[in-house]
């Protein structure tokens, strides 16, 4: 638009139409606000916008450069352009193209201020917002209650987000733990089959055979096998101490020196 350059008409969804448009629309029988569905004939596509003003020449409509490319439209070629009525919007699903719509700090609150320059989403459309002087596309994955273009003026829109085009989830890392530091692993369990060492005969090295004796000592050593008298294996949880000895409550060692003096 020579002299009326506005490069945030871009991004948005509105178009501006001519002066003699508003003038047979205020004839007419219209539900605000103004709604229109653009159509190309040629290709049998179409989509919706809004209108940000009536200043354009006669015979000329100016579109964002993302709806152009929706509707496959070069400069000077025809389009239709009729007033549209379309539902208040509830539910739109949408999925950014590249995943560097991920490194923005808050997502939501952008697209929630780049949602402001739209009055209407169709599916299927790819609309581009404008952050940080940097471009982004978001594909306009469903609509709801229609799936063929809502109105997203004064409504309370809820807004799902699709995992972005070329988006890789990534490998969950192990717990950065204390047992991870120190290399800590569990103590093997005991083997109840297979080899077990040391069960040859022994002999003596002046050669004399081995007598079957037992010393006093050996009377008092318990068989293993038998489990009288043997402590279970002290398997701790990971940082839990054991001291080793019983521990006496204060006040009991207090009743026990009353009791004595």
């Amino acid at each position: 638009m020579q002299g009326n350059e506005r490069q945030t008409a871009n991004y948005g969804g509105k178009i501006f139409l001519p002066p003699s448009a508003l003038a047979k629309l205020a004839g007419l029988s219209i539900v605000y606000p103004l709604l229109f569905e653009l159509r190309n004939a040629d290709k049998q596509i179409h989509t919706h916008a809004g209108v940000l003003e009536f200043i354009a020449e006669e015979g000329r409509v100016y579109l964002p450069h993302w709806m152009m490319q929706t509707l496959l439209l070069e400069q000077g070629d025809l389009l239709e352009i009729k007033n549209a009525n379309l539902p208040l919007g509830e539910f739109v699903k949408i999925q950014p193209q590249t995943p560097d719509f991920l490194d923005i700090s808050d997502p939501k609150a952008v697209l929630e201020n780049a949602l402001r320059n739209f009055a209407t989403l169709t599916q299927g459309d790819i609309i581009q917002i404008n952050y940080n002087n940097k471009i982004y596309e978001i594909l306009v994955l469903e609509t709801k209650p229609s799936n063929d273009g809502i109105s997203i003026v004064e409504t309370d829109l809820e807004v799902d987000f699709a995992p972005p085009v070329g988006y890789v989830e990534p490998k969950p890392q192990p717990k950065d733990t204390m047992a991870n530091k120190i290399k800590f692993e569990e103590p093997a369990a005991e083997p109840t089959k297979g080899f077990l060492a040391f069960q040859g005969d022994g002999q003596r090295l002046n050669g004399k055979a081995i007598k079957d004796e037992t010393n006093s000592e050996s009377s008092n050593v318990h068989d293993l096998g038998s489990g009288e008298n043997i402590p279970a294996p002290l398997n701790l949880p990971f940082g839990k101490l054991f001291f080793g000895y019983k521990i006496i409550p204060l006040s009991n060692v207090n009743n026990e020196v009353h009791d004595q003096s």
